[in-house]
């Protein structure tokens, strides 16, 4: 099992920018992969962006050149971070911390972030 906890949701002014985190930890030597995942309002959940254990990313077209993911390897922990930089207001949405496990996807909570015009 892998346990996933989000930080760093709030609000924001268009234009702003916010740093998400999650911290993994459990059977981490288990993930070949992290990513994040947003779902807006009345939306579909959607890939926003991702991360594999061999340092490969994939972003959603609609972030591209403004989100960036990144990652800090522990001894017991694994950090995804997405530093999200020249918000719009159709960023808003709550977004969750995915695992990538060996058959399981473990997710987190979520993180409301909103974006203010």
């Amino acid at each position: 099992q892998v346990q996933l906890v989000e930080s760093g949701g709030g609000l924001v002014q268009a234009g702003g920018s916010l740093r998400l985190s999650c911290l993994a930890s459990g059977s981490i030597f288990s993930i070949h992969a992290m990513g994040w995942y947003r779902q807006a309002p009345g939306s579909q959940r959607e890939l926003v962006a991702r991360l594999s254990m061999g340092g490969e990313t994939k972003y959603a077209d609609n972030v591209k050149g403004r989100f960036t993911i990144s990652r800090d390897n522990a001894k017991n922990t694994v950090s995804v971070y997405l530093q999200m930089n020249s918000l719009k207001t159709e960023d808003t949405g709550v977004y969750s911390c995915v695992a990538e496990g060996n058959g399981m996807d473990f997710w987190g909570r979520g993180a409301l972030v909103t974006v203010s015009s």
